[in-house]
């Protein structure tokens, strides 16, 4: 079978799959249906804008499914609808969003795709009874206990020494740092930098920039690059993270880019007119070059809902496998409402996730409330996207 035929025969099957989450447990059919809120705090507007709406579309795409395949959770009909709020990237407005969220719409969950912001909710969540879905690969949020958190992505500290082995083995041993100035990029650089050097490298500039706010970085990047470094360490979200490295481009740099996991290397292809001036990158696999069955049918499924020349983002996949994932809990807790009886059954869930809802490549959840996944990364070579996994780079 060609893989196009395998493709059309599991988008075939998604709706029975649906199907089969949507009735775990059918019965009281016909019970009048009740609405719960999911809510959602992120950028969407300002520089973060495209981050917050490729995180908000997985979610959409999702609870469109469930609610077209029918949710029946404790014998009640429940239809679950997103309440999306702006923070505009910040970590203060994203704490009055959920206190919004939890007390006005009695929402059972929150999702929050940047990880300042889910620090501030998790300084209350558990007062106000609420899950915080945090799509972020901070470490740090789950090292501080909170039981009503769950990390969504793999944390980013797995990337590191795999990131610079390859890097430093191919471009040299002199680093520039041009990071985001907002939290996840101030914890990405506060491991990567000593990581580097104890790896035997050289930290020759380090000059932290506004990815949110601006879209001229020349100054910086100049600055960075009188110091001749042999790679540049970048990102946030993908579109800022493009112009940086198409402005060092611009300036001369001939050397590698090691890519933080929040930019992502096909979407950042748009905004640089194509791989070229990618040459040499290392950062995360993009969703479209997965080879796994969940990563194939969401990919399908979402340029179906979206366009065909519509590619998904990580974003978008993990998080529309988290709804899906979230619902199974649901439905095996017997309750959409209270937050901790869904969270205990999030693990089951996961387990029992039909691989076809599975873009996210979740094999469980570990005791911190880590999603454990199966890792993988991308090189820029020769004008491709090459898939490789994280024990190659290390070789």
């Amino acid at each position: 079978m060609s893989t196009h035929s395998a493709i059309r025969r599991r988008l075939a099957l998604l709706p029975a799959a649906l199907a089969l989450l949507g009735g775990w447990g059918a019965g009281g059919s016909a019970a009048a249906q009740e609405s719960v809120k999911i809510g959602f705090t992120g950028p969407l507007s300002g520089g973060g804008a495209l981050y917050g709406k490729n995180v908000l579309s997985g979610i959409e795409m999702a609870l469109r499914e469930i609610n077209a395949a029918g949710l029946e959770v404790g014998g009640k009909k429940i239809k679950l609808e997103l309440m999306a709020l702006d923070d505009k990237y910040s970590p203060a407005e994203a704490a009055i969003n959920a206190r919004r969220l939890a007390q006005q719409y009695k929402s059972p969950v929150v999702f929050v795709p940047h990880s300042g912001g889910v620090y501030a909710l998790q300084t209350f969540n558990e007062q106000e009874k609420f899950i915080v879905m945090a799509y972020s690969s901070s470490p740090r949020i789950t090292q501080g206990g909170n039981p009503l958190t769950i990390r969504i992505p793999p944390p980013f500290d797995a990337y590191i020494e795999p990131f610079t082995h390859y890097a430093m083995k191919r471009f040299g041993k002199k680093i520039g740092l041009l990071p985001g100035n907002h939290e996840y990029a101030k914890n990405w650089t506060q491991l990567f930098a000593p990581a580097w050097e104890r790896a035997g490298g050289t930290v020759v500039a380090n000059k932290p920039l506004s990815y949110n706010r601006s879209a001229d970085f020349y100054n910086a990047v100049s600055r960075v690059l009188v110091e001749k470094p042999d790679v540049l360490f970048v990102g946030g979200a993908s579109e800022p993270t493009a112009l940086v490295v198409l402005q060092a481009r611009e300036l001369g740099f001939k050397g590698g880019f090691v890519i933080m996991d929040q930019a992502k290397l096909d979407e950042m292809a748009k905004i640089t007119d194509g791989l070229a001036a990618l040459e040499g990158s290392i950062g995360v696999l993009p969703v479209s070059y997965a080879a796994d069955v969940g990563s194939k049918t969401f990919t399908a499924a979402y340029r179906k809902a979206y366009g065909a020349d519509k590619d998904p983002t990580a974003e978008a996949a993990y998080n529309y496998t988290m709804v899906h994932l979230m619902a199974g809990a649901m439905k095996l807790a017997g309750t959409a409402t209270d937050a901790q009886a869904i969270r205990a059954k999030m693990g089951e869930a996961a387990r029992a996730l039909p691989s076809e809802l599975d873009a996210g490549q979740f094999r469980s959840i570990d005791a911190a409330g880590g999603m454990v996944t199966e890792t993988m990364a991308a090189t820029v070579e020769g004008g491709k996207i090459k898939p490789v996994s994280l024990g190659e780079l290390m070789r």
